[in-house]
């Protein structure tokens, strides 16, 4: 059951909806998909411990430039990014990616 409130021209909801005048708690699962904590990302942060190195050749995987080589010029672990040069119509042009959107040449 909801209630509605007039309060200062402004219409303030007050209640829970849903079965009952019990709210259901949120199991700890749902809990940590919202704070993105827990298990979920312990695993994002140990499957992101790829090394890239300054000058290194990569290729983008995905984004608008998915199949473009290009040249790591700057590195952010902390953010997880890569600065990377890649040629666009003859031109090289920095694009920031991230980790998971490049993979590296042999």
């Amino acid at each position: 059951m909801t209630c509605a409130v007039v309060c200062c021209g402004a219409v303030c909801a007050s209640g829970f909806v849903g079965a009952g005048s019990k709210p259901v708690p949120l199991s700890q699962g749902e809990v940590d998909r919202i704070l993105h904590t827990g298990a979920a990302a312990a695993g994002a942060a140990l499957r992101s411990q790829v090394e890239f190195t300054l000058g290194e050749s990569v290729k983008v995987t995905s984004g608008p430039l998915s199949d473009f080589d290009g040249e790591i010029v700057d590195v952010n672990a902390d953010q997880q990014k890569l600065k990377v040069l890649v040629d666009i119509f003859e031109r090289q042009v920095p694009v920031e990616l991230g980790f998971d959107q490049v993979k590296k040449l042999d």
